[in-house]
């Protein structure tokens, strides 16, 4: 078991980072990531850690608020939705103390979630009369919708007051929701889209952005905190939602241009690792070639682990939230063209990453690795000095 004094005396200041250690094994990955401004959670046998910091993380707070996992376990947590993202933010509770009643559709996917811990139910209302705050994690506002409203939903329940939506929804289905729960003046809904992909939900270093009312996100902050690092970015539901749209369009339009510019490399003769190495050193460095391309293009797997219909949504969503805001998307409307044929093309089960796939076949060439020592071309690339050409 870490000792938490210890451990806060080995790295001083504070952290960036509100995520958890979970069954008392220290995550050398997680500290790594860590800069002075914000504050640790740890979670050992039996306490919670949360370490903070003075004077901006200048020098080392001796301070720390614990949390027993008896209180945890006094906290009725329910969870809806255990896909890929859901069943991994589901365990991490489950893996805090928290208890946890879930329901899915899907009979395999909760079987496992049950198996961890967790208590089954067989409908949404069942959750919410098991559960005084319920977290939601969907795939499309219709289906958000229809669990919260539609039959056997949580709005039926008397018992939940809180009501914390994961899913990504956009600002205008999140305040229509919260204006009819408003209405009954019995449930509070909590905007909380995460960002960081199913690697981050596993992990605990997902980007929570939460919007509602104070009071009720400060109650909920220790829970959101296992999931990653909290992002309070308004007071109304709908805020979190708009800059989640936001953060995927320039994700997505990452992922798209850097199709473009690879497959135009590859044509040419250029190594593609060679070129992500580069352009990573460059300023044209992002996420899609830090992170996706390595795992899924440069390999020919494409299965990053987001579906293309998510993405393809996410987008519309952005774009037309948008243009009812009278704000035009030139290239957010490109983006969105080029997701459509990537979700007619390969269906929208297919991983997101396909859209290279598309630039592919457009473009008559492949963006793979190379095999070590074999020749990209003609012209000599040298990885140590990134430099190409004769």
């Amino acid at each position: 078991m870490p000792d938490p004094q210890r451990l806060f005396s080995r790295f001083p200041g504070a952290f960036n980072r509100e995520s958890a250690v979970e069954n008392s094994v220290f995550n050398p990955d997680i500290i790594n990531a860590l800069t002075p401004s914000d504050c640790l959670s740890i979670l050992t046998e039996d306490r919670e850690w949360r370490f903070s910091s003075d004077d901006g993380g200048r020098r080392t707070s001796k301070k720390a608020t614990t949390r027993s996992r008896k209180e945890r376990r006094q906290m009725e947590l329910g969870f809806i939705g255990l896909g890929q993202m859901g069943s991994r933010m589901a365990i991490r509770l489950l893996d805090a103390g928290y208890s946890l009643t879930v329901f899915d559709r899907d009979e395999a996917a909760m079987a496992k979630i049950v198996a961890r811990g967790a208590r089954r139910a067989s409908s949404a209302a069942e959750v919410a009369a098991a559960s005084e705050t319920v977290l939601m994690s969907l795939p499309t506002p219709d289906v958000v919708r229809n669990v919260v409203f539609g039959p056997a939903g949580i709005a039926d329940s008397n018992r939940t007051t809180k009501l914390v939506d994961l899913s990504t929804t956009g600002p205008r289905m999140a305040t229509q929701i919260a204006a009819e729960l408003d209405k009954a003046g019995r449930i509070s809904l909590i905007d909380a889209p995460v960002s960081g992909g199913t690697n981050g939900a596993e992990k605990g270093t997902l980007a929570v952005m939460v919007s509602g009312e104070q009071n009720a996100v400060e109650t909920l902050r220790p829970v959101l905190s296992v999931f990653g690092k909290v992002f309070v970015c308004g007071d109304k539901p709908g805020m979190g939602q708009t800059l989640k749209l936001a953060n995927n369009i320039i994700a997505v339009a990452a992922l798209a241009i850097s199709s473009e510019a690879m497959a135009m490399g590859a044509k040419a003769g250029l190594d593609p690792q060679i070129m992500i190495d580069t352009i990573m050193a460059s300023s044209g460095g992002n996420v899609a070639l830090r992170d996706k391309f390595p795992k899924a293009v440069l390999t020919g797997t494409f299965d990053f682990g987001f579906a293309t219909g998510l993405s393809y949504k996410d987008v519309r969503l952005c774009v037309d939230e948008a243009e009812g805001m009278g704000v035009p998307m030139v290239v957010g409307a490109a983006v969105r063209q080029l997701m459509a044929v990537t979700n007619a093309t390969f269906g929208a089960d297919s991983d997101f990453t396909s859209v290279a796939r598309v630039v592919e076949g457009w473009a008559g060439t492949k963006i793979r690795s190379r095999k070590k020592g074999r020749s990209a071309s003609p012209w000599e690339c040298n990885p140590a000095a990134v430099a190409c050409g004769r």
